[in-house]
């Protein structure tokens, strides 16, 4: 599945995975950030809400910063962000200064993430499909990784893993500069006009907007469902954490691709949502104590989803790789960046396993969305397979 990647794909790809390590490095150590400075809950998750919204924000410009600078250039901009803003989180003495430096790392980490994928895709010669399944990967292994990279350093300092996850990043920045290289077939400079002309394509705006009622829900899962787990210590929840990645990279990789020689991707994606609504349901009721059995089974059907719409979002956008990632991206995360904080609250004033009726009430708004504009999104994504396949001789993976 991954042969014939060079060494430059191997190298963004094991930056991805570390970029991705960031999000959730944080998850295990959230309850101790809150003990340590005498945060509440909504105080704790600004850490992931700050991080998002300068992330979705950034999306507006990181896409135009990728066609200017260089693909190259991009990424050794958003990793050297992060180094420093990593190593600045794990020196904040306040909650407050925390979230202002996890907002620089969500800036850095807008730059890397729009643009990774297109060097993957850009330098692969094994085609879009085994590309975006290698940063599908990545991706997974960097979510499940995350966790237990926090839980273990977090039972020491709950300043360490910021450290280590900036170490890490130094080195994504040293194989980037030395391995990566520009793809031999560079956009053209784009602006922000091209940005808002993607976000004014039905079928692209259409597939962010219901992506970001599942990244709603997705970020309830990751940032706010630890505080809902105090019983668990640093290590405990950094396992727990580790195998709802691990659910995450085998069904991005492994179920989601078996599943598509079978059905239509629009298909498995509605069942896919349909299941994980009911599954936030019986979060949110808390039954028989089983709340952390069924955060960990989200994994599974969140790995499906983070598959099923990062291809869309590349294959039925008839615009340049980094303008079609930077439009999903943007929508996808304004979305995500309203999770954390207001579960927080919400579960702070009417209860803690009440956020997860809320994200399954905006995921069925998602769901019905694509009920109605499932047959758009069918024709736009099968015109663009009949395109691909005329100027290439093969279709990509869908």
């Amino acid at each position: 599945m991954f042969k014939g990647f060079p060494p430059a794909v191997w190298a963004t790809a094991f930056a991805t995975l570390v970029a991705f390590m960031g999000i959730g490095v944080v998850d295990p150590i959230l309850p101790l950030i809150g003990r340590s400075m005498g945060a509440s809950p909504a105080q704790v998750e600004w850490l992931f809400t700050s991080y998002i919204a300068i992330m979705a924000v950034a999306m507006l410009l990181s896409g135009v910063v990728g066609t200017r600078l260089g693909g190259k250039r991009t990424l050794m901009l958003g990793l050297g962000l992060v180094v420093v803003f990593a190593t600045c989180s794990g020196l904040s003495p306040s909650i407050s200064v925390l979230a202002l430096f996890r907002a620089g790392w969500g800036l850095g980490n807008a730059f890397f993430t729009s643009t990774a994928l297109s060097i993957i895709v850009g330098l692969s010669s094994s085609g879009m499909g085994a590309a975006i399944t290698l940063y599908e990967a990545a991706l997974g292994l960097g979510i499940a990784s995350g966790p237990l990279l926090g839980g273990f350093l977090g039972s020491l300092s709950w300043r360490y893993p910021f450290f280590g996850t900036a170490s890490l990043m130094a080195i994504g920045f040293l194989l980037t500069l030395t391995l990566v290289r520009e793809p031999a077939r560079r956009e053209a400079p784009r602006t922000a006009r091209d940005l808002w002309q993607a976000l004014g394509h039905g079928p692209v705006r259409t597939n962010a907007l219901i992506g970001l009622s599942y990244s709603f829900g997705f970020f309830v899962v990751l940032a706010y469902s630890p505080l809902t787990l105090p019983h668990l210590s640093a290590i405990d929840l950094g396992v727990t954490y580790f195998a709802w990645g691990v659910l995450v990279a085998v069904s991005s990789v492994v179920v989601v691709n078996r599943l598509l020689r079978r059905f239509h991707p629009l298909s498995v994606l509605t069942v896919d949502l349909l299941v994980l609504l009911v599954v936030l349901g019986l979060m949110g009721s808390g039954a028989g104590g089983t709340l952390l059995i069924w955060v960990v089974v989200t994994g599974f059907f969140c790995g499906i989803a983070n598959a099923l719409f990062t291809t869309l979002a590349m294959e039925i956008s008839p615009y340049p790789r980094s303008i079609s990632s930077a439009a999903y991206n943007f929508l996808r995360w304004a979305g995500a960046a309203v999770a954390p904080v207001l579960a927080g609250w919400v579960g702070q004033r009417w209860g803690l396993t009440v956020p997860f009726y809320m994200a399954a009430g905006v995921l069925a708004v998602g769901v019905l969305a694509l009920w109605r504009q499932g047959r758009t999104l069918r024709q736009a994504l099968a015109a663009r397979l009949v395109e691909a396949e005329a100027s290439s001789g093969t279709a990509p993976r869908l």
